[in-house]
């Protein structure tokens, strides 16, 4: 099922961040990097960038930044939210995020126990949501799932397009 077509024929982008330093480095498979872009086409985003970075809060604010320049749409990181030392996507993303979406972030968490374990956060900088998420392929998809109803509209919201309240 297509949710990001709404009532509006206008194609939404999304772009897909991996954090791990396993894939990084190549010892790792980015399966939840792909099921993550996949799912995404799937419900009618346009995955337009998929990129890989190492762990850690400075690898991952300077590459959202890059990631967001001129960019009006969707993007969401896979990995580093979780408690293991590394684990900085949440405090590399505040860095970059202009207003925090606390409303996403919240019902990202509860989609399952370990939902409640993520650290992820969720914020707006420019014309841009960013979505942290799990790192496993299965939370990935589990908490992107929990707000992409809302998420077409949000994006609208921000770009000025005209929607219906």
């Amino acid at each position: 099922m297509s949710h990001a077509h709404d009532t509006d024929s206008t194609p939404l982008h999304a772009k897909v961040l991996t954090v791990s330093d396993g894939v990084f480095h190549g010892s790792r498979d980015d399966t939840g990097g792909r099921g993550l872009a996949a799912h995404l086409a799937a419900n009618g985003f346009e995955v337009v960038d998929h990129r890989v970075t190492a762990d850690g809060a400075d690898a991952v604010a300077s590459t959202l930044t890059e990631m967001s320049a001129g960019f009006a749409g969707l993007i969401v990181t896979t990995g580093g939210t979780g408690f293991a030392p590394r684990d900085q996507t949440p405090e590399g993303t505040a860095r970059v995020i202009e207003r925090e979406a606390p409303g996403l972030a919240e019902a990202m968490r509860l989609v399952s126990p370990f939902g409640r374990l993520s650290r992820g956060v969720a914020g707006i900088r420019g014309r841009t949501i960013i979505c942290n998420t799990p790192g496993s392929p299965k939370g990935t998809i589990e908490q992107i799932d929990a707000v992409i109803d809302v998420l077409p509209h949000a994006l609208r919201l921000l770009a000025s397009d005209p929607t219906e309240h």
